[in-house]
């Protein structure tokens, strides 16, 4: 845009000046004015241009004048929420400025993100970004921001596997057993989740689309209520993080079966992923990263991922993370937005596949 409003601006500064020394002849009054019409709009373009391409770069120059606001659109606790405040307190002290993270939960994350979206793009207020806000296209008729056009993905903190686990007396010990029990007794079995559209939903919907059994979905107010029903074997399986998975894995209350993830998630190194159980279209992920407003300056998404992704190598920060079960998965910011679009692509179509509704 630049260059042409450049070669406008010049061809009419020619026309111009060779006009005033006499090359040129016109007919009428009409075609000067016409002349500096033209040569004020390319003028104007140029400026505007300019002046755009200026104020960016001193923004992004003098980024971060102030804290940083970062809103998490859930309660304190959640997974990403603990993550992101590990990560930005070294980013913080790698910029020297502030992160202060503000939970500000409320209609499954969309009043937080919805928040960001109406921010000022000046790199001061940012999201925690996630895979729950995929979920929000799915679960209304209409939201107040869109997650993939009102936000610039900045970076991905890393993927949070789930694990599939079941209690003890129901005598499995592997996919295979639980998909054979359904088979043997169609709409028998039931899952947990927290909720409609939640990850724990979601994940062991892909699972019964893969392995293609048919099973009640119990929906809970929170990961804890569901957890419970599990551990008492009321209820048959149930997906959730590994962390809050792993205490109760290791003295016995629940079997682990499988991992939702790609690759074996590093705290649970001897249970095989759904793909290795023979389900690879039962893979989710949960995963979790930060976003600015749509129009913030490109300068200053750049360098925040840049001492993000710093942070992200530092091994003091990795060990921490690792105890959370959080695992890495390095992208550029061009590649954590096309991430996203097909994340949220994916929820549309599973969501078509289940035949989800959205609830208002």
């Amino acid at each position: 845009m630049l260059q042409r409003a450049l070669a406008a601006f010049a061809e009419n500064a020619r026309y111009f000046q060779g006009w005033h020394a006499g090359a040129y002849s016109f007919g009428s009054h009409t075609a000067w004015e016409q002349s500096m019409t033209s040569f004020r709009s390319s003028y104007g373009a140029v400026l505007g241009v300019t002046l755009f391409a200026m104020s960016s770069a001193a923004v992004a120059e003098t980024w971060p004048a102030r804290p940083i606001q970062v809103i998490s659109p859930f309660s304190a606790g959640a997974a990403n929420d603990i993550v992101a405040r590990i990560v930005l307190e070294q980013v913080s002290r790698q910029i020297g400025q502030s992160f202060v993270i503000e939970n500000r939960p409320g209609g499954g994350g969309s009043l937080g993100a919805a928040a960001v979206a109406k921010s000022d793009p000046d790199g001061h207020t940012l999201l925690l970004y996630s895979s729950s806000l995929s979920s929000q296209v799915v679960l209304h008729k209409s939201l107040p921001f869109d997650p993939v056009r009102d936000f610039a993905p900045v970076i991905l903190f890393g993927i949070q596997p789930s694990v599939l686990v079941a209690a003890p007396a129901k005598g499995w010990r592997s996919v295979a057993d639980l998909v054979a029990a359904a088979r043997a007794d169609p709409g028998a079995l039931n899952f947990a989740s927290a909720g409609v559209g939640s990850a724990s939903h979601m994940a062991s919907e892909r699972l019964r689309l893969a392995a293609n059994v048919k099973v009640q979905h119990i929906p809970f107010r929170g990961p804890i209520e569901a957890f419970t029903e599990v551990i008492s074997g009321r209820v048959d399986f149930y997906y959730l993080p590994i962390a809050p998975a792993l205490p109760n894995i290791s003295n016995g209350k629940v079997v682990a079966l499988a991992v939702s993830t790609p690759e074996r998630a590093a705290l649970l190194p001897e249970v095989p992923t759904v793909a290795e159980a023979g389900y690879p279209g039962a893979q989710y992920l949960f995963w979790g990263g930060l976003a600015a407003p749509a129009k913030t300056p490109r300068e200053i998404v750049d360098k925040l991922h840049a001492e993000t992704e710093k942070a992200l190598k530092l091994p003091g920060v990795q060990e921490r993370l690792a105890t959370l079960g959080s695992q890495s998965m390095p992208m550029s910011v061009d590649e954590f937005a096309k991430f996203v679009r097909d994340d949220v692509a994916a929820t549309v179509k599973l969501a078509n596949d289940i035949n989800l509704l959205p609830t208002n």
